[in-house]
């Protein structure tokens, strides 16, 4: 973050406040903590450079590649090889092996790459979904990080210091790979590796990837900007009001809160729209500069400076977009990004990276969901334009990539490109001749530039490198919705209030003190545990494996009457999937869905509605929330493995077994190679 006063302040993130980091003493501690490191510089290096002589002796490759392509899956990468239309898969796959990878229980990203990471159960990284929820309140939180809020606060009048720094938690437990190898004197360079934020401090560089809020602290809401006195109830983001002035429209752009001031609450940055006589293109004047926009092409990324105080700028940035100009002016705004020349909360390890990256590359997305599905989904953009959004920013990652492709002589670059998941969630509806013709072809057409950017992968390989191009999961259609908090209440499991038959988002009106069970997130289903949920009435012990094994008989095979088709093709008990310490942090059952289904919107946010099934109407339209035997990964490699079950936990263990270090005990997965 620029700083524009004295004392210094870091915004450290929206709600959080700010950190008050100027004192004396944190500047003669500085100045010592410098001093000592030059004087211990020259034995760090020589100690660095003869465990680094020693450790080599044992390497089997010189670098690895891990090229992740999210949610790439196996059977449709296997037809469109089988139909010549990916060469380099095919190339890759005659040269070294291709299998199915097994993914994880439940198969979401967050989980996957954690275990990728780590090389453990999500019972020993504690990361089971997007969401956990909170134990007093049943309100979920996100599960990946959290972001606690100064401790002391200097009051003067409405002025609000923070006399400490707000802290930013990593909730990921077990170690990553790449810090394992770090303490062998090998670096690694980790770009967009899901569930990295906040960054750890580690021998290499990492930029943060999924769950890396935008500068509201929100994980990406945009705004849409209309002279149209409609505003219908939009998810995933905003729509706000044009307001006609002489000859220019005006709106405001809301960032995040004002923490430094009693009352001031959000921070915003008037704007000025004028549509020109062309009726194609407008100026936008915005922090003081002024745009030309043209109907239907993304400006570059703009920067903006909220002003919290005289002097005291929080730095972001958004792109924007003028889709219509007449009748109506509409105009989009992406969610507003961690600035990486100047990033409000840390985003890369080291610190300066994004920086670096962003000097060296330009302008970068941020935020953990960069791809704005939601605003697809509420129309705000239409399909074309999420396209154009979703390419420009694989292209800012393929840029990265090439980077540390050409820096890194030794060690490991890992990349993951998520534009393949993104797509498929928006456009499966599509595929197969089903939905509008004009977008048929858009899924076939990913798996063609995924197979042109391994390609270019490829280019790197020599006789000291190996490459895997590796997805954390498949996919499928998501055509139905199941509510299972409306099952859970229709057959008395989960009670509201009242004659209510339906609740509120964050179960507000269910009635604790006779509710058994319940559901939150995309996977899940808790008990209602006494000595556990702060209401809980469900007695730990046989009453609740009574329970839960009840649950697993009726939920599993549980039928779509409408549809005459199986909604769930079984209801797992965690207990039985995997050990480890946080075991008991997740939800009591996993249901793995059938393909065409998944747990409905409503249901993820904890809300009851009348309605157990019914027809999903989004744009996204496909899923991997489904039983994980339906949705493996796919797993290439420039070598033959050996393994014939890969499962993504094993992807830790083989880089460490590459470089001659042994995995340690606690690591579920196995090296793919007996030997090499």
């Amino acid at each position: 973050m620029v700083i524009e006063m004295t004392p210094v302040f870091a915004y450290i993130g929206p709600g959080a406040g700010f950190a008050f980091l100027g004192s004396f003493l944190s500047l003669a501690a500085s100045f010592l903590l410098t001093a000592a490191s030059l004087v211990l510089w020259p034995f760090r290096t020589a100690r660095a450079a003869i465990r680094r002589k020693l450790s080599r002796r044992k390497e089997k490759v010189r670098r690895i590649i891990f090229l992740g392509l999210d949610g790439l899956d196996p059977r449709l990468t296997e037809r469109y090889m089988a139909e010549g239309k990916l060469p380099n898969f095919s190339r890759l796959k005659a040269q070294g092996s291709f299998h199915r990878l097994r993914t994880t229980f439940p198969a979401l990203s967050p989980v996957a790459w954690s275990t990728f990471a780590t090389g453990v159960s999500p019972a020993k990284h504690n990361i089971f979904d997007f969401l956990n929820r909170s134990l007093k309140t049943y309100i979920p939180e996100l599960a990946s990080s959290k972001v606690r809020p100064a401790g002391r606060i200097l009051r003067i009048g409405r002025l609000r210091l923070p006399l400490s720094r707000p802290t930013v938690e990593m909730r990921r437990k077990s170690e990553s790979f790449w810090k394992i190898l770090g303490e062998h004197s090998v670096g690694s360079t980790i770009l967009r590796v899901p569930i990295t934020f906040p960054p750890e401090d580690f021998n290499g560089r990492l930029l943060s990837a999924m769950c890396t809020p935008d500068l509201r602290g929100t994980q990406g809401s945009f705004t849409l900007f209309s002279t149209r006195t409609e505003r219908p109830e939009t998810e995933g983001g905003c729509r706000c009001a044009l307001r006609a002035v002489g000859q220019s429209l005006e709106g405001s752009l809301e960032g995040p809160d004002n923490d430094l001031m009693e009352g001031a609450g959000v921070l915003a940055l008037p704007f000025r729209l004028a549509v020109q006589p062309d009726g194609n293109s407008a100026v936008l004047e915005i922090a003081s500069e002024s745009h030309r926009l043209q109907k239907g092409e993304y400006s570059p990324w703009i920067r903006l400076a909220f002003e919290a105080l005289p002097g005291v700028r929080i730095r972001g940035m958004a792109r924007f977009l003028l889709t219509e100009t007449s009748p109506d002016v509409s105009l989009y705004a992406t969610p507003i990004q961690i600035d990486p020349e100047s990033p409000a909360l840390p985003i890369s390890h080291p610190a300066y990276y994004s920086a670096y990256l962003a000097k060296l590359l330009g302008s970068f997305a941020t935020v953990g969901m960069a791809e704005d599905t939601w605003a697809l989904n509420e129309g705000a953009i239409d399909e074309t334009e999420f396209l154009t959004q979703a390419y420009s920013i694989m292209d800012e990652r393929e840029a990265m990539f090439d980077n540390a492709l050409a820096h890194t002589n030794h060690g490991v670059v890992a990349c993951v490109f998520d534009t393949s998941d993104r797509v498929q969630h928006m456009f499966f509806r599509h595929l197969d001749g089903h939905g509008d013709p004009r977008w048929a072809g858009v899924i076939e057409d990913l798996y063609v530039r995924m197979d042109r950017l391994l390609g270019k992968a490829m280019e790197s390989l020599d006789d000291g490198t190996l490459l895997f191009a590796l997805s954390d999961h498949g996919f499928c259609a998501f055509r139905r919705a199941v509510n299972l908090n409306s099952w859970l209440h229709r057959n008395g499991y989960l009670a509201v209030s009242g004659d209510a038959v339906e609740s509120g988002k964050y179960f507000q009106g269910v009635d604790w003190s006779r509710t058994r069970a319940y559901c939150l997130g995309l996977s899940g289903l808790y008990l209602n545990l006494k000595g556990r949920e702060s209401c809980g009435i469900v007695a730990p012990g046989k009453e609740a494996e009574s329970l839960k094994n009840e649950l697993i008989e009726k939920l599993s095979g549980l039928r779509d009457d409408d549809c005459d088709d199986v909604a769930i093709r079984q209801a797992y008990a965690t207990s039985g999937l995997y050990k480890g310490p946080y075991l008991g942090a997740a939800p009591d059952l996993i249901i793995g869905y059938n393909e065409g289904y998944r747990t409905s919107w409503d249901a993820a946010v904890g809300k009851v509605t009348r309605l157990v099934m019914e027809d999903n109407p989004k744009a996204w339209s496909g899923d991997h929330c489904v039983d994980p035997a339906l949705v493996p990964g796919v797993l290439f490699c420039s070598r033959k493995i050996d393994s014939k079950d890969p499962g993504i936990e094993d992807m830790a263990p083989t880089a460490l077994d590459l470089f001659g270090i042994s995995a340690p005990a606690w690591m579920d997965g196995k090296s793919v190679f007996d030997s090499l």
